[in-house]
């Protein structure tokens, strides 16, 4: 029998999955990891991004904007800022992810735009890979 952890990915609006994973590909801030078994606990913030959990009934995969995981040996929790299931990222979905980045890019302070540009790109990037 293969290790398991359990994996919870929550965004503000509902719980979009629960279950026992092999391994969790994480869209890092810091760059792409992956979460397996016995991983050292670690908390990462998220970049916009496909996160992938491998479970028993295959590979879900998620698109996220941001948030952060929380990981552990036995566990990961991911808190999205707004996340939905793959196969519902239509282009509508995925054109209001991009408007949302937009306006938070012309809202920046000017210590924030890079940032702000940083999330508007990554969101345009994820939407040409979708």
């Amino acid at each position: 029998m293969m290790a398991t952890m359990q994996f919870d990915l929550v965004s503000p609006e509902r719980m979009l999955a629960s279950f026992e994973a092999t391994a969790v590909e994480v869209p890092g801030a810091e760059g792409d990891l992956e979460a397996m078994p016995g991983h050292e606990p670690v908390i990462t913030t998220l970049r916009p991004g496909v996160l992938r959990a491998h479970g028993a009934e295959g590979r879900k995969s998620f698109i996220v904007t941001g948030g952060f995981a929380q990981i552990n040996g036995t566990s990961i929790s991911v808190l999205a800022e707004r996340a939905v299931a793959i196969e519902e990222a239509t282009g509508t979905i995925m054109d209001e992810l991009l408007e949302e980045a937009r306006s938070l890019a012309e809202a920046a302070l000017p210590e924030d735009k890079d940032a702000a540009q940083k999330l508007v790109h990554d969101v345009e990037m994820l939407r040409a890979r979708v």
